[in-house]
């Protein structure tokens, strides 16, 4: 009953000690293995892990094995001796793709200069694609082997159309290369997110010769517009100049009619005036000669009462 107390005594304290360094020293190595081999990416970056076989399935149902698997835009354990550990861009990449002459429909030669932007799809299956066949590519020869097949397709369509289609309908041209090159870029796991037409020519001149009436279209029409505009600003400045007179006539109008108003007016005022003197000028004169009659009647009254007054004496 009393033997592990007895055995736990006899432990040395050092022989303790020892064990607890020697586990912690064990767990740290673990703890670094494990953080050395854990992989992390961003979110344009796929980790392919291989090393170890797999099942998936396609997209018909068939299930295949494989010896990798794929991890998108995070952080994984790779298992150290078993599993290798790689990465895969995702990113947007820009090729320029050029051709030599090519003859047209019509059998004119003609150079295409165009710019694609591609990049590996985000779905499973086109990273495990993709993985297959660029892993141990680099950025360049993978924009190399894409350059190849943007280019084969714009050079077989280049013999389908004529330069008039080609350089009239350039968007056209261009969404047609790459509706055709999706299927072969596809089957690497990737996919066109663009591409435009960059430059047509040619070096027998048919391109120059096929702007010319377009050019001189262009500034027969330039002349036309400024003839217009100069008649526009003709007869507008003619309107301009007869609604100015119009307005000046109107307001000299209104002027006269005013002044002839006015006139009017004060000779009308005047003549009643006049009219009210002439009447008060000849009260006047009538008040004073019947003043003056009714003195001289006084007067002669008087000379009456005097003379009575002389015969009575």
């Amino acid at each position: 009953m009393h033997l592990t107390p007895m055995l736990a005594a006899d432990v040395p304290w050092g022989t303790i000690i020892m064990a607890a360094v020697a586990l912690l020293f064990v767990f740290f190595v673990f703890a670094g293995i494990w953080a050395s081999r854990y992989t992390k990416v961003g979110p344009n970056e796929v980790l392919v892990i291989s090393g170890r076989k797999r099942r998936v399935r396609d997209p018909d149902g068939t299930l295949r094995e494989v010896g990798f698997r794929v991890v998108k835009g995070g952080g994984v354990f790779v298992w150290p001796v078993f599993e290798k550990v790689d990465i895969l861009s995702l990113e947007l990449l820009t090729i320029d793709v050029q051709t030599p002459e090519v003859y047209t429909s019509k059998g004119v030669p003609v150079r295409v200069d165009g710019v694609a932007q591609i990049k590996v799809k985000g779905d499973d299956i086109s990273i495990a694609t993709a993985s297959e066949q660029f892993l141990s590519k680099g950025t360049e020869e993978i924009k190399n082997i894409a350059m190849q097949t943007m280019e084969g397709h714009l050079r077989a369509i280049l013999g389908t159309l004529t330069v008039e289609e080609i350089y009239q309908n350039r968007d056209a041209f261009a969404a047609k290369v790459q509706e055709v090159a999706a299927g072969d870029m596809a089957n690497m796991g990737l996919g066109i997110v663009s591409f435009t037409i960059r430059d047509i020519r040619d070096a027998q001149g048919y391109l120059e010769a096929l702007g010319k009436p377009r050019i001189a279209q262009v500034k027969r029409d330039a002349q036309i517009a400024q003839a217009e505009a100069d008649r526009d600003a003709m007869i507008k400045s003619s309107q301009a100049q007869q609604a100015g007179q119009e307005a000046k006539f109107a307001a000299d109008t209104k002027i006269a009619e005013a002044q002839r108003d006015y006139q009017s007016n004060v000779a009308t005022y005047q003549a009643a005036v006049n009219q009210k003197k002439a009447e008060a000028d000849l009260a006047y004169d009538l008040q004073k000669y019947k003043t003056g009659q009714l003195v001289k009647a006084e007067e002669v009254q008087v000379s009456i009462v005097e003379k009575q007054k002389q015969i009575e004496l």
